[in-house]
């Protein structure tokens, strides 16, 4: 039986981030993934995006804190982890309430005209905007560099990386919880739930209290680049009601119809019918057509009921500790959530305020 100080359970972002971070402060962390390979899920799929004014207040704070890692990677890794790409949202004129809603209380952010967005990308029809907004500072993630660095960084600091080991039985005897995998049994004082997608099922398995955590299905597709453009310098760009969006990707589009469809944790895939829908949606918002799909997939973007993310200790469950809830945040808050994980474990002072703590706390759901 290996006993570390510290069991991470999920080798995602989230988790190989917070391993990373709990061993540079000391302890002794073996991570527990399921599959073969870190990042097999969410992360390795996610549309990488660094937005300032993406979620609520919480989570506007958590991606304050973290711009500074993502600027400075430090220890991390050696190469820039941002790259230059922006994010322009249009509305209709009865999506103007929501752009409203999401201007209140934004920074760094330009309002637009529909010809303006149109000059930005050209292939939008600029007719059908009614307003619209462009945030220059939004940036391209490295998600493999940044994942890969924590994970070196997690090495570099003794910590064991176990792959294969899907979690089985937890118990707890009052002093150690034990982990049950097919790479054998793993003991700690202390166990970090980041299971993505399978978080309460790891709850319920420890005999603790969930959260209600609910995955949501996201699709997206790879189509050709609209014949006679030159569109790897175009922002991302959307509707601010979130019913498509649409990233350059390698020379091509990838389109997504910003779906949120409930599901029960899986290896998700895209539903043809709703990548259709999506793709329909953008369509009618841009002058060309699509003429083939070259590839499609999907991830789990999962959500407790106030979209905030869950970080902290159980209530009544000693050692027991939530990483979870990310949402479709998680890549860039990341940096943020891994060192407030940290703190809160190894009883150190967290950097962030009281107030985004406690909106953070598993505990907001035992009242």
């Amino acid at each position: 039986m290996t006993r570390p100080d510290i069991i991470v359970i999920g080798g995602g972002i989230a988790g190989v981030s917070a391993a990373a971070e709990l061993a540079r402060g000391g302890a002794r962390v073996t991570l527990l993934e399921g599959e073969a390979q870190l990042g097999y899920h969410s992360t390795g799929r996610s549309a990488a995006i660094f937005i300032r004014n993406y979620g609520n207040a919480t989570l506007r704070a958590l991606n304050a804190a973290a711009e500074p890692v993502f600027e400075n990677p430090g220890d991390i890794c050696e190469g820039p982890l941002l790259s230059p790409r922006g994010e322009l949202l249009i509305a209709s004129e009865e999506e103007l309430p929501v752009l409203e809603a999401y201007l209140d209380g934004s920074s760094g952010i330009e309002r637009l005209t529909g010809a303006e967005a149109a000059e930005i990308v050209p292939i939008l029809r600029a007719n059908r905007i009614a307003g619209a907004m462009i945030e220059h500072g939004a940036q391209g993630i490295d998600v493999d560099l940044m994942l890969q660095g924590y994970a070196r960084l997690l090495r570099a600091h003794s910590g064991q990386i176990v792959t294969g080991a899907q979690v089985g039985d937890i118990r707890h005897d009052g002093t150690l919880w034990q982990v049950e995998t097919p790479q054998g049994t793993f003991a700690a004082p202390i166990i970090v739930n980041a299971a993505g997608a399978w978080a309460d099922e790891v709850a319920k398995r420890a005999g603790t209290a969930q959260v209600g955590l609910q995955p949501m299905r996201r699709s997206a597709a790879i189509i050709p680049a609209p014949e006679g453009y030159e569109c790897e310098t175009w922002p991302i760009f959307g509707s601010i009601a979130e019913t498509w969006y649409a990233k350059p990707e390698a020379g091509k589009l990838m389109v997504s119809p910003a779906d949120e469809d409930p599901v029960d944790p899986h290896d998700a895939w895209a539903d043809d019918m709703v990548l259709a829908e999506g793709l329909h949606r953008f369509e009618q918002a841009v002058t060309v057509p699509v003429t083939r799909v070259e590839h499609s997939w999907a991830g789990l973007r999962s959500f407790v009921a106030d979209r905030t993310p869950v970080t902290g200790f159980a209530p009544g469950k000693p050692g027991f500790f939530w990483l979870a809830g990310q949402g479709g945040y998680g890549v860039q808050t990341a940096p943020a959530l891994s060192r407030l994980t940290a703190a809160l474990v190894l009883g150190q002072s967290p950097e962030l305020a009281p107030e985004v703590i406690a909106a953070l706390s598993p505990e907001r759901f035992a009242t």
